[in-house]
């Protein structure tokens, strides 16, 4: 389980994080939403290690992550996907998977060998699969479609075996068909590997849709939680953030 005690972060007088306290069970999926500004990237840069909280407790398994660097968190666990998609453009797909293992591996030529290790071809195959990429494996990262390019970062996430895995808007930039196609593909991948995943997005049809669990985040703090049909309908959510259209669009 991911739990979040406490966590506390401030830039100035501005508290980007303020108490937050929260726990992810064990294979769910969550969303966090909110306003900008709301503090939700800066709770997973907090989780990630990008940040370090100003106090409290970040524990995955009993084990406090607060305060370590982003490559000890990651060996602990949690992986995470950005926004904008964070990949070697010039690289294949194949050889992006194999650099990631390779260097999970802490074999840095591996992605250089003719005939790489079969421990490193397999685990590279397994996320192309997962993320319906094996038949891109051969093209470079930058002819890929802008969905294709969040995939592969989401499979760079994936390929270092997390026990809890973030995405940070994983449908940013992407047109309707390209949005919905996506997140099929990640609820497909929580189905089918059991693994924490906790999503931030803004298009509320989507977290309506496929989050059973809902953190609704502004000006640093948890505003609310819950299913959706409650956080549809929690009156202060409506007014902090969904507003009277939008609620009504949804209900």
């Amino acid at each position: 389980m991911l739990s979040v005690q406490h966590l506390n972060k401030a830039f100035g007088g501005l508290k980007a994080s303020d108490d937050v306290s929260y726990d992810f069970a064990t294979g769910s999926l969550t969303a966090v939403i909110g306003p900008n500004g709301a503090g939700k990237s800066t709770f997973f840069n907090l989780i990630t290690g990008a940040l370090k909280p100003d106090s409290g407790r970040i524990l995955l398994d009993d084990v406090d992550l607060a305060g370590r660097s982003p490559p000890e968190i990651v060996r602990a666990g949690i992986g995470r996907a950005f926004q904008v998609a964070s990949i070697f453009r010039s690289l294949t797909v194949d050889e992006t998977m194999r650099a990631a293992v390779g260097a999970d591996q802490g074999r840095a030529a591996v992605m250089f060998r003719r005939f790489p290790l079969a421990e490193t071809r397999d685990r590279a195959d397994h996320a192309m699969e997962m993320l319906g990429l094996i038949d891109k494996r051969h093209r470079t990262a930058a002819t890929l479609s802008h969905g294709d390019q969040k995939l592969l970062d989401i499979a760079l996430a994936l390929v270092l075996d997390p026990k809890v895995l973030l995405l940070d808007e994983p449908t940013a930039g992407m047109g309707t068909e390209e949005r919905w196609r996506m997140i099929d593909k990640v609820r497909e991948l929580w189905e089918r590997e059991k693994i924490t995943v906790v999503f931030i997005e803004h298009d509320m049809d989507i977290v309506f849709k496929i989050a059973p669990a809902i953190v609704v985040l502004c000006y640093g703090r948890i505003l609310a939680t819950g299913t959706p049909d409650a956080i549809r309908s929690n009156p202060a959510v409506i007014e902090a953030y969904l507003g009277t259209e939008q609620h009504a669009g949804a209900a």
